[in-house]
C-alpha cells in the first residue's frame, strides 16, 4: 500500500512539472529567423550611415572584414549569455505554472530587450577600465584586436561549456576573469609582473559586488520568505502547484511582475557588457566614426575649451618640478602603475592644454582630421583616467575650486570618449533576447528542480525574484557588474533553508564549483588565447 502511495505521490508531482520540451511552433521560428534579420539589418545599416556620415575614406576591405568578424562574435557571446544567464528569470514563472514556457521566455526577451536599450552605460565602462591601459589606447592595432577576440572566444566557450553540463554559472564572472587573463598576459608578454596589468582597485570593486550579491540572494530572499509567512497568512501562497493550472490571479501576476523585474534588470546590467566590448571593436577599427562622440552638441564644445584652460591655469600655478617633455607616456605610466611622481600634475597640464587647443583649432568633433582622430581620444581618455587616480592621491593637495574644475572637466570627456550609440544598444537588445529563446531549458531545470528537494512554492519564487530585482538593480545604479545567474540560484537555495524544504547538496556543490572554477578558468583561457593571437 505505502509502494502505492509513493508512486501516485511520485505521479502527481511529475504532473506538476512544466512541459519544457514541447517543440518550438512554427511561429515562433519564423518570429527568430525576423528579428535576426532585423538586427543584421539595422547593424549594417547604422554602421554604413555612420562611416559614410564620417567622411572617411577606405582603400581596404579589411578593416571591415576585422570589423564584422569582431562584431558577429561580440553579438555571439550576448546571444550565449541570453540563454546562459535569462534563463534564471524565467525558471521561477514557468515552475508555478504562471506563465506556459514559449510565453514567459518571449516575455523575459522582451523586458531584456527594454533593459538593454535604457541601459545607462556605466557598467559597460567600469567593466572595460579593468583592461591595461595601453591596450584601450591601441584599440585599434594588433595587440587590441588580439585582446578583443580573446575576450570574447574564451568566454563563450566557458559560457557555452557551464551551459551544457547545465551548470548556472555567471557570464559576469567569466568576462571578469577573461579580462583579468588578458591583461596578467599582456604584462608578462612585456616583461612586467603579471599583477601590474589589471587596474587592481577596479577589480577588488568588481570582485566585492560578485562575491557578496550571492550572499545577499541567499540570505535575503530567506528572510523575504519568513517576513511574508509572518505578515501574508493566506495559505495558498505557501503551496507547490497541485496541478498544471495557473495560480490564483493575484499569485500570478506577482509571480509575473518578479519575472518582468529580474528580466529588465538583467538586460540593463549583463546587456552592458558586450556593449562595452563592441565600443572596444569599433574604435579600434572605425575610430574616425566611432573614437569621439560625433553627436555632442555644437555649443557644448566651448565649454570643453573653456575647462581645459582654467584646468590647465590652476595645476601650472603648483610648482611642480619639470619634465613634461612626455606627457602621455608619464600619464600612461602613472595610470599603469599608480607611482604619483612630481611630473604627473604638470603632464597633466601640459596634455590638456594639448586637448584645448585641438578643441579650439577645429571647433567641432566633427572637424577633426581623421589622422588626429585616435590620438584626440587617447589624450582625452589620459586625462580623464589621470583625474579618477588622482582623486585617490591622499598625499595630493590642490584647492578646492581645482578639484572642482577637475571634476567638471573629466565629465565632459567622458561624454566626449564613453559613449554608446543607439544602434549598439539595439543589436546587444536582440541579440540578448534572442539567445533568451533558445537555450533557457537546461538552465531552467537545475533552478526549477536540482537545487531544492521540493518543488517550488509561490512565495519561494517571488521571494527570491524580488530579491534579485532589487540586487541587480541597485548594482547597476553603482555601475558594478553582477551575476544574475548566482543572485537568483542561491535566492531560490535561501529560500529553501528557509522552509526547511532541503537542498540538493550534489547541485550545490556543482554551483559552487562552478562558482569556483569559473574566475581561475577564464583567466587561463584568455591568457592562453591572447598569446596565441597575439602572434597573429
Amino acid at each position: 500500500m505505502s509502494d502505492n502511495n509513493t508512486v501516485q505521490s511520485g505521479m502527481q508531482h511529475i504532473q506538476t512539472l512544466p512541459k519544457i520540451y514541447q517543440k518550438n511552433s512554427r511561429l515562433t521560428v519564423l518570429f527568430f529567423v525576423l528579428l535576426l534579420v532585423i538586427g543584421i539589418a539595422f547593424a549594417g545599416v547604422n554602421l554604413f550611415n555612420d562611416v559614410n556620415d564620417s567622411g572617411a575614406q577606405y582603400t581596404s576591405y579589411v578593416p571591415f572584414l576585422l570589423l564584422g568578424l569582431a562584431l558577429l562574435i561580440a553579438l555571439g557571446f550576448e546571444f550565449v549569455n541570453g540563454f546562459h544567464d535569462t534563463a534564471n528569470a524565467v525558471a521561477t514563472v514557468i515552475y508555478t505554472h504562471s506563465l506556459p514556457p514559449m510565453a514567459a521566455v518571449i516575455w523575459s526577451g522582451a523586458f531584456n530587450f527594454l533593459g538593454v536599450l535604457l541601459s545607462s552605460g556605466v557598467v559597460a565602462f567600469g567593466i572595460i577600465s579593468l583592461l591595461p591601459v595601453e591596450l584601450i589606447l591601441q584599440a585599434g592595432t594588433g595587440n587590441g584586436f588580439a585582446m578583443v577576440y580573446a575576450l570574447l572566444f574564451s568566454a563563450i566557450i566557458w559560457n557555452l561549456g557551464t551551459w551544457w553540463l547545465g551548470l548556472p554559472a555567471s557570464s559576469s564572472h567569466t568576462l571578469i576573469g577573461s579580462i583579468i587573463g588578458v591583461g596578467v598576459a599582456n604584462a608578462l608578454i612585456h616583461g612586467r609582473t603579471g599583477t601590474s596589468g589589471v587596474d587592481w582597485d577596479q577589480a577588488i570593486k568588481v570582485g566585492y559586488s560578485l562575491l557578496l550579491s550571492p550572499v545577499i540572494g541567499f540570505v535575503f530572499a530567506a528572510l523575504l520568505l519568513l517576513i511574508l509567512k509572518a505578515v501574508v497568512k493566506n495559505r495558498q501562497l505557501y503551496t507547490a502547484p497541485q496541478s498544471d493550472a495557473p495560480p490564483p490571479l493575484w499569485i500570478r501576476s506577482l509571480l509575473i511582475l518578479t519575472c518582468t523585474g529580474v528580466s529588465f534588470a538583467h538586460g540593463s546590467n549583463d546587456g552592458q557588457k558586450g556593449m562595452g566590448l563592441i565600443m572596444l571593436i569599433l574604435v579600434g577599427t572605425m575610430p574616425i566614426a566611432y573614437a569621439l562622440n560625433r553627436t555632442l552638441p555644437t555649443e557644448q564644445i566651448p565649454r570643453v575649451a573653456a575647462l581645459t584652460t582654467v584646468v590647465n591655469n590652476d595645476l601650472h600655478q603648483h610648482a611642480f618640478p619639470a619634465g613634461q617633455t612626455a606627457p602621455r607616456d608619464i600619464l600612461s605610466g602613472y595610470v599603469r602603475t599608480r607611482m604619483l611622481t612630481p611630473n604627473v600634475v604638470p603632464a597633466l597640464a601640459q596634455l590638456t592644454g594639448t586637448i584645448g587647443d585641438e578643441i579650439r583649432q577645429y571647433g567641432s568633433v566633427d572637424k577633426i582630421p581623421a589622422q588626429s582622430v585616435s590620438n584626440t581620444r587617447n589624450d582625452m581618455y589620459l586625462v580623464s583616467e589621470t583625474i579618477k587616480h588622482l582623486k585617490e592621491e591622499k598625499q595630493l593637495t590642490l584647492s578646492v575650486d581645482t578639484w572642482h574644475n577637475l571634476d567638471a572637466l573629466k565629465a565632459e570627456l567622458d561624454n566626449a570618449t564613453r559613449f554608446i550609440p543607439f544602434w549598439v544598444k539595439v543589436v546587444v537588445a536582440i541579440a540578448l533576447g534572442l539567445g533568451t529563446m533558445v537555450g533557457w531549458r537546461r538552465i531552467v531545470v537545475t533552478v526549477g528542480e536540482k537545487i531544492g528537494k521540493t518543488h517550488l512554492t509561490y512565495a519561494q519564487g517571488a521571494s527570491a525574484e524580488l530579491v534579485a530585482m532589487a540586487t541587480i538593480g541597485a548594482a547597476d545604479a553603482f555601475g558594478l557588474p553582477v551575476s544574475t545567474t548566482h543572485v537568483l540560484s542561491s535566492g531560490i537555495a535561501g529560500t529553501m533553508a528557509a522552509n526547511k524544504s532541503g537542498l540538493q547538496m550534489s547541485t550545490l556543490r556543482n554551483l559552487l564549483m562552478a562558482w569556483v572554477l569559473t574566475l581561475p578558468a577564464s583567466i587561463l583561457l584568455a591568457a592562453v588565447l591572447y598569446w596565441i593571437f597575439n602572434h597573429f
